[in-house]
């Protein structure tokens, strides 16, 4: 946000409460968009001071290190982590995710939703007559890079073989372990020396890596972007050519089959010289809804809930045959562990929380022995200058509301006193604007919205008011403690546990929790035809398998035993 452009004075506009220029996003679009794009540059700095003050000196980040690869915004991270390892001697190891590039080539491009100094949302675009607001500032280092400007930017964070790596290859190269040495394995970073076919006559960039930083430790970042072209009679050049990446390794299997191969010999040579390997990527290899995928689609259907992004089985299974056994992925920006297990082999992925989404967190892992790993997630609930934006959306705030819009975002979340709370109003106003009026059916919600607890215990009963209140008073169940909530209330937790996981029980109480627990007994009891009543029941079912999940606080892998154990802190 404090970053420069190279070829344009605009140093962005200027905060009342800090006098700093300050180049942001709307609160407006955070609001909308499953990430913050402005207050998790204080968590990032916040996190990292924190895993140096930890002693960590081994940092893996698992992809969408930048909001889409902008120039300066690369420059920025370059300069943030280059400090970090000079003061503290931290080493990171970058893997690219499906917004760091969009796409293989640099695309001009640029963003509707910066603030201007007026509160009114100012337009960045790359160049001229592409941008759709009249409020505009014009710069090159707001467009896309491609896979090229990344590499020259970042290539000092894992995309290179640094002196002090033990060992350090590519896809590509021809380097074996036993000839290693950095001067042979240098001419194979090269940009031109890292292509593959991704289709016939359409050749793009890959930039895996595996890397061995301290001895006897091995980590592979595999580059699960896959960008497929959209018309093969088109040129292979042209970056708009090329369909997103987000739906991860499902188009791995189709279109990008030498990583694959790679990790099969990556695996091998591991294992031959008694390495230890953790794998890490931007893409999860599990279904990471806890099992509550077909559920969801009962209910929502197939292309609601970002189920496009839910890994088909087949994916965790060719990475276990291919040798894989732990793993870190992102994109999802959810807190979860999966797990998998063919015959003797098992893998575990690991989903990382992001820094940007609820609950902003992060992951520790430590190596204990060959068969014993410890994985321990630390939540930043509190951020130094989190709120020091605050004066901007105040002001976007009151323009919104003079020129009339329909839908404002909630003011209150302004109020907020820790990070932890307002990545928590995020998500409840994320839920608001944008989750429930795209994933949900509206008539479903029209009618639950007008739902409380009561009403819920009510329904789940398949008998009529009378008797369902005489059933739940010979039950012993308290109806008024049911009656102070409300069906918005649920829906809000059931995001909360599909981000949080177990995590998610610190933000709920406990005789919710319980209440909750007793309403889903009662709706699996209840065999109702009603479609209404189905739907609640679907409910009810997804909240029961997202907080119920596999441990994914603090928690021990045990290969050997291919256990995990929860760790009592």
């Amino acid at each position: 946000m404090y970053g420069q452009f190279s070829d344009t004075d605009f140093k962005g506009i200027i905060n009342p409460k800090t006098g700093k220029p300050t180049i942001l996003r709307t609160m407006d679009s955070q609001l909308h968009s499953t990430r913050i794009f402005n207050e998790n540059y204080f968590a990032f700095l916040k996190a990292l001071d924190d895993i140096a003050a930890k002693g960590i000196k081994i940092v893996a980040m698992p992809g969408d290190f930048s909001d889409d690869g902008q120039a300066y915004n690369l420059r920025g991270l370059h300069k943030i982590l280059e400090s970090y390892h000079e003061k503290f001697g931290i080493n990171f190891y970058l893997t690219t995710g499906n917004h760091d590039p969009v796409g293989p080539f640099r695309q001009d491009t640029g963003k509707d939703d910066f603030l201007g100094e007026d509160g009114n949302p100012l337009g960045i675009y790359s160049k001229d007559n592409i941008g759709k607001i009249s409020n505009q500032i014009v710069t090159k280092d707001i467009s896309e890079s491609g896979y090229l400007e990344i590499l020259d930017e970042l290539k000092d964070f894992g995309f290179y073989p640094k002196k002090e790596d033990l060992y350090w290859s590519t896809p590509f190269d021809e380097v074996s372990f036993q000839d290693y040495s950095y001067n042979k394995a240098l001419p194979f970073a090269y940009y031109q020396r890292r292509m593959y076919e991704v289709s016939k006559g359409f050749s793009v960039p890959d930039l895996s890596y595996v890397v061995e930083p301290v001895k006897d430790v091995w980590m592979i970042a595999i580059d699960g972007n896959t960008y497929i072209p959209k018309d093969l009679t088109g040129n292979a050049t042209d970056a708009s050519n090329y369909k997103g990446a987000s739906i991860g390794y499902n188009n791995v299997l189709t279109n990008k089959k030498h990583l694959i191969d790679w990790v099969k010999k990556i695996t091998k040579e591991a294992k031959k010289n008694h390495k230890t390997l953790i794998a890490f990527t931007h893409y999860p290899m599990v279904d990471f809804n806890d099992d509550a995928t077909e559920e969801i689609k009962n209910l929502l259907g197939n292309k609601k809930w970002q189920l496009e992004r839910v890994p088909e089985e087949t994916v965790a299974k060719v990475f276990a045959d291919a040798g894989l056994q732990i793993h870190f992925a992102g994109h999802m920006h959810i807190n979860d562990t999966g797990i998998r297990k063919f015959g003797e082999k098992m893998l575990v992925n690991v989903q990382v929380p992001s820094l940007a989404a609820y609950l902003p967190a992060y992951k520790i892992l430590t190596i204990n022995s060959t068969y014993k790993f410890e994985v321990q997630t630390i939540v930043l609930n509190d951020v130094p200058h989190f709120d020091g934006l605050f004066p901007f959306y105040q002001k976007e705030y009151e323009v919104l509301k003079k020129n009339g819009n329909k839908t404002l975002w909630n003011k209150d979340i302004l109020r907020t006193r820790s990070y932890h709370d307002f990545m928590l109003f995020h998500l409840k106003e994320l839920v608001r604007l944008r989750m429930i009026p795209n994933d949900w059916p509206s008539e479903f919600i029209e009618r639950s919205s007008k739902l409380n607890g009561e009403d819920l215990l009510i329904l789940s009963l398949n008998l009529n008011e009378a008797e369902a209140k005489k059933y739940l008073k010979q039950k012993d169940i308290d109806v008024k403690k049911f009656r102070k909530w409300t069906f918005d209330d649920l829906l809000l937790n059931l995001y909360k546990f599909q981000s949080a996981d177990e995590l998610a029980k610190l933000d709920i109480p406990e005789v919710r929790l319980q209440q909750y627990q007793t309403l889903e007994k009662l709706f699996e009891s209840n065999h109702s035809q009603d479609p209404f009543i189905i739907q609640l029941k679907s409910v009810f079912k997804m909240l029961s398998l997202l907080s119920n999940g596999d441990p994914s606080d603090h928690f021990e892998i045990d290969l050997k035993n291919q256990t995990l154990n929860r760790v009592q802190d």
